[in-house]
């Protein structure tokens, strides 16, 4: 990423066959880094998608000189979209957002207002706008992790999310890493703040998730956490010659 550090933030977006949305995003966030105070650039992670999104997202980043995009050789999934996101940011802060903008880009203002106190600002979704069967999945799966885990974080699976870069890339790697980030930061004695957000209905595109990746596969990977967190490596240096 070419001129990174005259940014301060790159935000993340993970894309698997949303072409529908990216007119929006682009023009979303061309918008807010017009209005923001924090500079920032918008980077593009295509994992494999099978719709045109990849070609779309090219045409898009050579019009706009603050937009990049990554592209996967086939899909990988979530986590692996937003650990090479992060694996590629040279910025002091990273920033997360889906490509369904089910979240605003402008709400990221509320959470950059609480990070110089903070390893990370997570977003909670007060009121969400998804449908009946979401909602009851959601709420599933975060009342599993919160037994298992008990990390204190309300609202794990918003997609608005802000991390220092120095924290970000510590975080050890797994797959369904993504729904623990909060809670991997915590690992290393970060501070998290979650705020209030804004949340939308989907307009465009499909979700990705379902009743087995939103209640199933987080209790398999809450136990993989549990197991990583009693053995995790964390040590402090006193001196050094």
């Amino acid at each position: 990423m070419e001129g990174a550090t005259k940014y301060r933030m790159t935000i993340i977006v993970p894309v698997y066959n949303e072409i529908d949305n990216l007119e929006r995003v682009a023009s979303t966030f061309e918008d807010y880094f017009a209005k923001s105070n924090t500079k920032s650039s918008l980077l593009f992670v295509d994992d494999g998608s099978k719709d045109g999104s990849g070609e779309k997202i090219k045409q898009i980043c050579a019009q706009n000189p603050s937009f990049n995009y990554i592209s996967f050789d086939q899909n990988y999934g979530l986590s692996s979209a937003i650990k090479a996101g992060i694996d590629h940011c040279k910025t002091e802060l990273i920033g997360y957002i889906d490509s369904d903008l089910q979240t605003s880009p402008y709400d990221f203002d509320k959470l950059l207002s609480h990070i110089n106190d903070h390893q990370a600002v997570v977003g909670v979704r007060a009121k969400r706008k998804d449908t009946f069967s979401k909602k009851i999945q959601s709420l599933i799966a975060n009342s599993i992790r919160r037994s298992l885990i008990n990390d204190g974080i309300k609202d794990t699976g918003c997609p608005l999310k802000i991390i220092r870069t120095e924290v970000a890339q510590k975080i050890p790697f797994f797959d369904g890493m993504h729904r623990f980030l909060p809670a991997l930061i915590q690992l290393q004695k970060g501070k998290v703040k979650q705020v209030d957000v804004q949340h939308f209905e989907r307009i465009a595109g499909k979700s990705k998730f379902n009743i087995f990746n939103r209640s199933i596969k987080p209790l398999q990977d809450a136990f993989a956490y549990r197991w990583m967190r009693s053995r995790y490596i964390n040590y402090k240096i006193e001196d050094k010659k």
